[in-house]
């Protein structure tokens, strides 16, 4: 259903080092990408996450409520790709682990404060 996720950068080569990295991890490699944009995704008919300097040339900023969350197959997978965020300079926004009986996830905010999380279903 969804097909992108677009997130704000104040340092566009900075963040897409982040990202790079990180993503990379799932196997996502960079699809799309311009002066302004670019784009992550595992498959060309997956969906992806992107980075881009706001179009309105105002500073990026952080979604009040806004979280992106990535899928995992397993509860170790949201571990290392937790951890390898947090590596990467990511900020904690709640460590890997279960909430509830079948939801595992770990919550961070990457380089330019927006919230994401890797998780799976147990």
């Amino acid at each position: 259903m969804i097909g992108y996720v677009t997130l704000g950068a104040a340092d566009l080569e900075k963040s897409a080092k982040f990202y790079d990295a990180l993503l990379g991890e799932m196997g996502a490699k960079r699809m799309m990408e311009s002066d302004s944009f670019i784009a992550w995704s595992a498959a060309p008919q997956q969906p992806a996450i992107s980075i881009t300097k706001p179009h309105d040339g105002k500073p990026a900023s952080v979604g009040n409520g806004t979280m992106v969350a990535i899928a995992c197959d397993k509860p170790e997978m949201v571990d290392r790709l937790y951890k390898k965020a947090i590596a990467l300079g990511a900020t904690d926004e709640g460590p890997a682990g279960p909430r509830g009986d079948t939801f595992y996830a770990g919550y961070f905010r990457d380089l330019d404060g927006n919230k994401l999380n890797f998780f799976c279903m147990t």
